[in-house]
């Protein structure tokens, strides 16, 4: 807790010196935010705690992030650490983090996956495959594609399409879609 207060104790003085720079009175402060004078002198002494609901308009008037406000320690390590799924004998690693939206992911396809005959797949969103060693073949709509390292493909997932490896090795890509493709993809059944 004593880092929470070190960085709550630290708001008032930069509330301060950013009013100061920016030639802001009090009372014009005060006329832009709402907030009384009297709060806005005890936010930037110290005897006032800030918190959400006084930052956020001063953040506004002074046209800066909150995170500038507050000066908040950095969050976290950014680097991606998840954990491989396995889904149908192929090992997807996450390379994104965030929920939702668009979503990358490695991909390792082993040796002649899926087997033939092909059943093509349909579904919401729209895909983009580069790939990274092997051999990708890639039955879009009627066209049969063989894509070698450094490729790139995409397509509207709406059309009928079988991503696989017929080599003896496996094939590493790297796949971006949406929530729908990643559904389709990471998430499916057995």
């Amino acid at each position: 807790m004593a880092e929470f207060d070190d960085v709550l104790d630290g708001v008032g003085p930069r509330l301060r010196a950013l009013r100061v720079e920016r030639g802001a009175t009090l009372a014009g402060l005060a006329k832009s935010t709402g907030i009384s004078v009297s709060t806005l002198s005890r936010l930037e002494s110290g005897q006032r705690k800030p918190t959400l609901e006084l930052l956020l308009p001063l953040a506004r008037a002074h046209q800066v992030p909150l995170d500038e406000l507050v000066d908040a320690p950095e969050t976290g390590d950014p680097r991606v650490r998840a954990k491989p799924i396995k889904r149908h004998g192929r090992t997807y690693i996450p390379l994104t983090r965030r929920p939702g939206g668009l979503q990358a992911f490695k991909v390792i396809i082993p040796p002649h996956d899926p087997p033939k005959p092909y059943e093509p797949k349909v579904h919401e969103g729209y895909e983009w495959i580069y790939v990274l060693s092997g051999r990708l073949h890639l039955v879009l709509g009627h066209r049969h594609l063989d894509l070698k390292p450094g490729e790139v493909v995409e397509f509207d997932t709406h059309t009928p399409h079988v991503i696989a490896n017929q080599g003896d090795h496996p094939t590493e890509m790297l796949a971006l879609f949406g929530p729908q493709g990643e559904r389709m993809h990471v998430r499916s059944g057995p």
